[in-house]
């Protein structure tokens, strides 16, 4: 199943049990704008070269629209919907001033320049700077995309609009980017899973983990995780996976995985096949690499009581029945990888004050924001008897949806 079916079937049953009217769900859903751009840059060798850049906006509501933007060379107009939509959800699930949005370049940005990266990113920003804004809609990184993009977008939609540095998040830190933003969806991780482990009477330390992705958000949550006494007993990555019963040294992974490319030919764990690393034995599981890797064909085998979502949409929700009647509780992206985008909000509030927070302050809010968070997702689980997911996504909603009233925007 597609991610946006998915999204939308999620965001129908919250409808449902929110009890809402059939013309403002319906407005909830159609994206406010969706832009798309030629982006014609010249190459290193002189000759022309043209690429797809857009924006899809999808809610303001409840403030100026967030999210990423990705360079890849498969983009999907359908899941670059969904994600926008997601962030909609998500923003307003952590109760940060934002709404929805996601964009990208169709391009494979592994077979480019850097000057060539730059040239296309100043293109593209030349194409949309009058439809993002401070106030507006602030991108961030995303796949393919990062501190320097960020950095190039600055400077080209200062040229416009005059420095800036509250329009885009995930910025480097000599340009106003925040302190602990590198570790935050990580770190975030590492807080939900304490507020949902909190809530079964357990604590991370003495847990045994799997990890299944270990780009930035997989290798901080194991580095937090661990330093805060959980086993970390497999982990995998693009060039390989690696188990080891006893615990792996995650110091010495990490060191590895930035010298190798990645966690292959590891000396200390046993290597497993990839594809087996969300069935092997553990407590809890945490997927933070792609969508849709938890289906009905794996759903069944999985050993894990617990699965935090670190990456978005990774289960499907065929997947999610099988593991319900299970037992398994999943702890929902929409909430679990939700510290990215509260400390991107805490970076603006940085660059519009221009005040600067030291790494500690940043780190002490989002643990706030993230305890605040489950405690809202358990209340609406609670009033509306529902599962975890249910009671973010029927959050998420009810707090657009009031916004959207309020303002007098229902059709």
């Amino acid at each position: 199943m597609n991610a946006l079916v998915a999204t939308n079937r999620n965001f129908k049953l919250a409808a449902r049990l929110l009890g809402l009217d059939s013309k403002l769900e319906k407005s909830l859903l159609i994206p406010f704008r969706e832009i798309k751009v030629e982006c014609t840059i010249p190459k290193d060798d002189g000759s022309l070269a043209s690429f797809v850049g857009f924006r899809v906006q999808h809610d303001n509501a409840r403030g100026p629209m967030k999210g990423g933007i990705r360079y890849h060379p498969e983009v999907d107009p359908d899941e670059v919907n969904a994600l926008a939509q997601l962030m909609t959800w998500k923003t307003a699930v952590a109760n940060i001033p934002y709404g929805g949005a996601k964009g990208g370049i169709g391009c494979d940005p592994g077979e480019l320049s850097i000057s060539e990266l730059e040239r296309l990113t100043r293109v593209f920003t030349q194409k949309i700077h009058d439809l993002i804004g401070v106030h507006t809609d602030v991108p961030a990184p995303d796949m393919g995309t990062g501190p320097q993009t960020m950095a190039w977008i600055l400077d080209e939609y200062s040229k416009f609009h005059g420095y800036s540095p509250a329009v885009v998040t995930g910025k480097p830190t000599d340009l106003g980017g925040s302190l602990g933003r590198d570790a935050a969806t990580g770190r975030g991780v590492l807080f939900a899973t304490e507020a949902l482990l909190n809530e079964h009477g357990k604590s991370i330390s003495g847990q045994r983990f799997v990890i299944q992705g270990f780009g930035n958000v997989g290798s901080w949550a194991a580095q937090l995780i661990s330093e805060n006494g959980g086993k970390i007993v497999a982990v995998s990555d693009i060039t390989g996976a690696i188990k080891n019963r006893k615990g792996i040294d995650i110091p010495r992974l990490l060191k590895h995985a930035k010298e190798h490319r990645g966690v292959r030919d590891f000396d200390g764990g046993d290597p497993i096949d990839p594809k087996s690393i969300l069935v092997e034995d553990c407590d809890i599981l945490i997927p933070a690499a792609l969508g849709g890797v938890i289906n009905r064909e794996n759903a069944n085998e999985i050993k894990a009581k617990f699965i935090i979502e670190a990456a978005n949409h990774p289960t499907d929700p065929e997947a999610d029945e099988i593991l319900s009647k299970k037992g398994a509780v999943i702890l929902p992206d929409i909430y679990a990888n939700s510290g990215g985008v509260t400390v991107s909000y805490f970076e603006w509030v940085q660059n519009i004050q221009g005040f600067m927070w030291d790494e500690e302050k940043v780190n002490n809010e989002l643990k706030n924001y993230m305890t605040k968070g489950f405690k809202d997702v358990k209340e609406m689980c609670k009033t509306h008897n529902c599962d975890l997911r249910m009671g973010a996504f029927t959050l998420g909603v009810n707090r657009v949806a009031r916004a959207t009233v309020l303002r007098g925007w229902e059709a």
